[in-house]
């Protein structure tokens, strides 16, 4: 199957932003008062046909983006390498590891959809398997509207914390992994946007 013929979960951004009231660019944490209005609009997702939807900024597609902490309080970092899928983001850092979050029929709730996506993911990436929605700490959305790409998207973003053995990377020819702390990170530069807007907020 074609990636633009995947079935994703999208909001209608006029109900994700309130008609805009609550529109903001770079990250917000949970914290914000935007924030908590914006998660339950999550509610409101439909799903799309892919395709269609990369070109539609009526619409924002759902994507979950996971911070992983280990039990020294230092967060992993990766690096997609040129085996990898997306060249856009070869040779970037990236502390997020997440995707599209795709149909899941059974679902009862938006949590219960971002546990199964959000799963899926991090056991391709690197191994972890996430069953308890209770493990992902929602920490805020990354949203960043000055480039095409971004308009389309949202970043619902979470925390795990993880034991640093249980994580490997599944596919060392596409990614690199390494663990850091918070205080190491000087250059952003080296990042993707997205994470970088959520390292400046951190630091």
């Amino acid at each position: 199957m074609s990636k633009f013929d995947e079935q994703i979960a999208v909001v209608k951004r006029q109900l994700l932003f309130d008609n805009e009231t609550n529109t903001f660019n770079g990250f917000i944490s949970k914290d914000d008062s935007k924030s908590a209005q914006i998660f339950k609009a999550l509610n409101e997702y439909e799903i799309k046909r892919r395709g269609d939807m990369e070109e539609d900024p009526s619409f924002k597609q759902l994507i979950s983006y996971c911070l992983l902490e280990n039990e020294n309080g230092e967060i992993l970092v990766y690096e997609r390498l040129t085996g990898g899928g997306e060249a856009r983001l070869h040779g970037q850092g990236s502390i997020g590891v997440g995707g599209h979050m795709n149909d899941v029929p059974d679902a009862q709730s938006i949590e219960a959809l971002i546990t199964v996506n959000a799963s899926r993911e991090l056991e391709e990436e690197v191994g972890l398997v996430v069953s308890d929605a209770n493990a992902l700490e929602h920490v805020g959305f990354i949203n960043d509207d000055t480039n095409e790409v971004g308009k389309v998207h949202i970043g619902v973003v979470f925390k795990i914390k993880v034991d640093a053995n249980e994580i490997e990377a599944k596919e060392t020819d596409t990614l690199k992994i390494e663990w850091r702390a918070l205080n190491t990170i000087t250059d952003l530069e080296q990042f993707e946007s997205w994470s970088a807007l959520i390292l400046k907020e951190m630091k």
